[in-house]
């Protein structure tokens, strides 16, 4: 076993997503078996009390690999010395409410987040932003963090990744594992392109198994509006999906993905495919050596650019709506 442990920041420590979150990292699931970890968790301060709950529970797991629990309201202490972050602490969406609703108030967690960040992490952080709008709040918090290089900063597509395999694994009747090459381009929100023009199934594409009038009225808007979804059958927003996806995306940023494989990944834009440079945007991408890499060079349709477009037009709104806040 590793003798140093790993320090994880959480954010909204006492929420539904990290609760389902915490005890996945502490058994090992996202750095390891052989790993330690110590975990940071950050609440504003009303619910100091209950992430004190969380800690006995984790405590109470007894996880061999669990070498610490630190809680505080202290975004600066939270993130001293932290290896990886997620930042999952946002005012949730409720039923109704569009995304949009969320920029002004969420906005102005990931700003201080960010400089806290860049003040105290350590020179290996990485970061995942969970809290809605995900894309918009990961722009801002790596502006605040300039000393951080900016694809340090991921918001989670993944989510929306796993919803696309999970449709056409039903579809099809073949398990997710199978499915290789899914993209789901853009911004987590409606706006989203999920895109199966590359994705195949044992060497076969799938767009070859599935009707193509079925993925643009079924699977494209089912995948896309999945959140909303499931806050109107269950009452509340995507919780252990969220906390199941924000693992997957940092255990293979941390482990790899396997080779020839990709995933989709929303990172701050080099310019490519389109999207504007600093727009944080779901793009396809492999990971290597703790590194995301963009899959480069893929010929793309009018259908797809169009897709890509539509994100890119909400993205840049989302970005003039929280220029304030940008630094």
């Amino acid at each position: 076993m590793n003798k140093t442990p790993v320090k994880v920041a959480v954010t909204g420590a006492a929420g539904q997503i990290a609760y389902s979150l915490l005890f996945r990292i502490a058994s090992g699931s996202v750095f390891g078996p052989e790993t330690p970890v110590e975990l940071n968790l950050l609440e504003i301060t009303p619910a100091l009390h209950a992430t004190e709950g969380v800690a006995m529970e984790l405590f109470d797991s007894a996880f061999p690999l669990l070498t610490g629990i630190n809680i505080t309201d202290d975004p600066a202490k939270a993130f001293d010395g932290a290896n990886a972050a997620f930042l999952v602490g946002a005012k949730p969406r409720g039923k109704g409410e569009e995304r949009s609703a969320l920029l002004g108030a969420n906005g102005k967690i990931f700003g201080p987040q960010g400089a806290a960040l860049n003040d105290h992490a350590a020179d290996d952080i990485k970061v995942l932003v969970v809290g809605n709008p995900a894309n918009t709040n990961t722009m801002i918090a790596a502006s605040h963090a300039k000393d951080i290089p900016a694809e340090r900063f991921t918001a989670m597509m993944r989510l929306d990744h796993n919803r696309s395999l999970s449709q056409l694994s039903q579809k099809i009747g073949v398990p997710t594992t199978e499915i290789k090459n899914m993209i789901v381009w853009g911004n987590h929100s409606a706006d989203q392109f999920p895109d199966i023009t590359y994705a195949t199934i044992a060497g076969e594409k799938v767009s070859d198994k599935v009707d193509a009038a079925w993925v643009e009225q079924d699977f494209i808007p089912r995948v896309a509006k999945r959140g909303a979804e499931i806050i109107e059958v269950r009452g509340s927003s995507s919780a252990a999906s969220a906390a199941a996806a924000a693992v997957d995306h940092m255990r293979d940023w941390v482990t790899g993905t396997p080779e020839g494989e990709w995933v989709s990944v929303a990172l701050p834009s080099d310019g490519s495919y389109g999207i504007d440079e600093g727009l944080v945007a779901g793009v396809p991408c492999y990971a290597k050596d703790g590194e995301w890499v963009r899959v480069e060079g893929l010929d793309l349709s009018e259908v797809q650019r169009a897709g890509i477009e539509r994100n890119v037009k909400a993205l840049r709104e989302e970005r003039d709506a929280v220029k304030d806040l940008l630094v």
